[in-house]
C-alpha cells in the first residue's frame, strides 16, 4: 500500500477522532472577567460575571465559576442556569460539571423544567444528559398544570417525561389526595401509575386503597387492582376497577364486597356497576346480600341481579333484586322471581310466585311484604290468594287461606296468623295424649285467627259466622283434605348453599379480564 493511499484513508479517522474530542470539551463562551490560579497541583481558571460555558446543546449560566480545563469540569455558583437545547431549563444555586461525563451536580433551590410539561424543585438534583434522566435525593416536588407531587427521592426520565417517585409519595390535587411509598407520573399523558399499594383521599372524604394499575388525570379513568375504599356510610373492595370519573360511571370486578353501615348490609358480587349521577349500583354474578340481625341471625338472599338506589330522600332509598331470588335464615327461607327492601321503615316485599317457610309452615300469596324491626323479622303481610300450610306429626296438611293475612313474630318463631276475608281453613284434630288422628275440621268463615306455640299451630279462632264442618277419619275424601289452590313446595325451599356462595367457589379474576373491562 502506497504512503499516499494509507494518508487517505488515516485523514478521515483522525478528523472524526478530532471532532468527537472537541464534542467533549467545556468551552468559555464569556465572562466579564478571567484569572488563571491553581489548587492541589491543578491548574484552573476563575470566571467572574456573566459566565457562560458551552458544550454541544448544553449551555451554562452563572456568576462565577472554576473551569477545569485539563479535567474538562466546571464548578458554579450564584445565579445558575443549564439550558439543554430549547426543553430543559434547571436553575439552582450551585453546580458541579463533569463534561467527560456530562453528569451535573446541583444544589441548593433547584428548579429542573421541562417546557410545557413539569417543573420540579429539589435542593439536591442530579443530571445524567446522555440518558436525559434528572435525579433527586432528600425531597422534591414535581408540579404540572393538574397535579403537584412530592416524595423522598425519585427521578425523572426527559425523554419518555416519565417521572419515577419513592418514599412518602404524596399527591395533590383538587379532586383527591394520593399516598403511597412508591408512583411513576408521566408529565405528558397526565397518567399515574400505581405499582405499590396507595391511599387515594377524595374530596368527598371517602378513601380508596389499591395494589396497582393506572389513573389518568386529564380524563378521569382508572384501571386498577385489587383496591378497597371506604366512606362514613360504605366500604367496598374488589379485584379490579375501572373508573371513570367524567362520566361517573364505576365498574368493580372480582369478589367484590359492599358493605352499608348503617343498615347492617354486606353485598357480594363478582361484578358490579355504580352509577353516581343516577345514584344506582347494579352488583351480579354471583350476587347475594347478608344482613345481620339482632338475635345474630343473619339474613341472606341472592338474586341474578341486586340493584341499590340511593336518594337524598330516605324514603326513595332502597335495594331491588330481580329473577330466581332466595332468602335463607335459620327460621326463614324463601323464594320469589322479584324483591324490594325499603331501608326507610326496613319492609322486603316479595313479587311473582313468593313462598316463605318458617318453623314448618308454608306461606304463599300474590304478594309478600315482611317488616323487620329491630333487625329481626316482625310481621308479614300476604296479599291476595294467601295460603299458609304446615304439616303434623302424622304428615297431614294443616291449611289456611284467605284474601289477606298478616303473621306476627314475637322473637325468632311465628306467633299469631290473622286471616281477613274469604277465610278457609282445614285443620286435622289429634288426641292430646296419643296423638291419633280423631278428625278433620273444615271451615269457612270471613276472618280467622289462628294463634302458635313453638312455630306449630295451637288454636284458631273463627269470627264472623263460621260454617263448620267435622269429617271423622273412616269418612275422608281425598279431593276434600286440601282447599283449592293447594301446593306444597317443601322439595323448593332453599338452603344456605342455594343462597351463600362459598368462600372455595370464588375464583380471582382472568389476566386476560383484568386489561380492560
Amino acid at each position: 500500500m502506497s504512503k499516499r493511499l494509507l494518508l487517505a484513508l488515516c485523514i478521515p479517522l483522525l478528523l472524526t477522532g478530532l471532532t468527537a474530542h472537541a464534542q467533549k470539551r467545556v468551552k468559555i463562551q464569556n465572562a466579564d472577567k478571567l484569572k488563571g490560579g491553581s489548587a492541589n497541583g491543578e491548574r484552573f481558571e476563575r470566571l467572574l460575571g456573566n459566565v457562560v460555558l458551552t458544550q454541544n446543546k448544553t449551555t451554562i449560566y452563572c456568576d462565577s465559576a472554576y473551569f477545569y480545563k485539563s479535567k474538562n469540569t466546571v464548578e458554579a455558583f450564584g445565579r445558575v442556569r443549564i439550558t439543554e437545547g430549547d426543553s430543559v431549563t434547571i436553575t439552582a444555586r450551585r453546580l458541579d460539571y463533569d463534561g467527560n461525563e456530562k453528569k451535573a451536580k446541583l444544589r441548593n433551590n433547584v428548579v429542573f423544567t421541562k417546557l410545557a410539561m413539569a417543573t420540579l424543585y429539589t435542593d439536591h438534583l442530579d443530571y445524567e444528559r446522555p440518558a436525559n434522566k434528572a435525579y433527586y435525593y432528600n425531597g422534591g416536588r414535581l408540579v404540572d398544570s393538574i397535579n403537584v407531587l412530592t416524595s423522598q427521592r425519585g427521578y425523572y426520565n426527559v425523554n419518555s417525561n416519565l417521572a419515577s417517585f419513592k418514599k412518602n409519595v404524596v399527591v395533590v390535587n383538587p379532586d383527591y389526595t394520593m399516598m403511597s411509598d412508591s408512583l411513576q407520573y408521566n408529565s405528558r399523558t397526565k397518567i399515574i401509575l400505581f405499582v405499590a399499594k396507595t391511599t387515594v383521599v377524595n374530596k368527598d372524604s371517602s378513601t380508596f386503597v389499591y395494589e396497582g394499575g393506572q389513573y389518568d388525570t386529564k380524563t378521569k379513568r382508572s384501571d386498577l387492582q385489587q383496591g378497597a375504599g371506604e366512606s362514613p356510610d360504605y366500604a367496598i373492595q374488589g379485584l379490579q376497577y375501572d373508573l371513570d370519573a367524567v362520566r361517573s360511571i364505576y365498574k368493580i370486578r372480582g369478589n367484590v364486597v359492599m358493605s352499608s353501615k348503617k343498615e347492617n348490609l354486606i353485598i357480594h358480587g363478582q361484578a358490579s356497576d355504580y352509577y353516581k349521577l343516577r345514584g344506582i349500583t347494579k352488583i351480579y354474578n354471583n350476587a347475594f346480600i347478608a344482613k345481620v340481625t339482632d338475635d345474630q341471625d343473619t339474613l341472606y338472599m341472592t338474586a341474578d341481579t341486586l340493584v341499590s338506589i340511593e336518594s337524598n330522600d330516605p324514603a326513595k332509598k332502597r335495594i331491588l333484586a330481580y329473577h330466581n331470588v332466595k332468602i335463607f335464615k335459620k327460621n326463614l327461607q324463601g323464594k320469589a322471581d322479584s324483591l324490594e327492601y325499603r331501608a326507610s321503615d326496613s319492609t322486603l316485599f316479595f313479587y311473582t310466585n313468593p313462598v316463605l317457610w318458617t318453623e314448618g309452615n308454608q306461606m304463599t300469596a300474590d304478594s309478600i311484604r315482611m317488616l323487620i324491626k329491630r333487625n329481626t323479622i316482625d310481621k308479614i303481610v300476604m296479599v291476595g290468594n294467601s295460603f299458609v300450610i304446615s304439616r303434623d306429626t302424622l304428615l297431614n296438611f294443616n291449611q289456611i287461606k284467605g284474601r289477606r293475612m298478616t303473621a306476627e313474630f314475637n322473637g325468632k318463631q311465628i306467633n299469631r296468623v290473622f286471616v281477613e276475608g274469604n277465610g278457609e281453613s282445614i285443620y286435622f284434630a289429634l288426641d292430646d295424649k296419643t296423638l291419633a288422628l280423631i278428625g278433620m275440621n273444615k271451615i269457612i268463615c270471613s276472618n280467622i285467627i289462628i294463634r302458635f306455640k313453638e312455630g306449630r299451630v295451637n288454636n284458631l279462632t273463627f269470627l264472623v259466622k263460621p260454617e263448620a264442618n267435622f269429617v271423622p277419619p273412616h269418612e275422608f275424601i281425598t279431593e276434600e283434605k286440601t282447599l283449592k289452590g293447594f301446593l306444597w313446595k317443601e322439595d323448593e325451599k332453599p338452603s344456605k348453599t342455594d343462597v351463600v356462595k362459598k368462600p372455595d367457589q370464588e375464583q380471582p379474576l382472568p389476566q386476560s379480564a383484568r386489561k380492560r373491562l
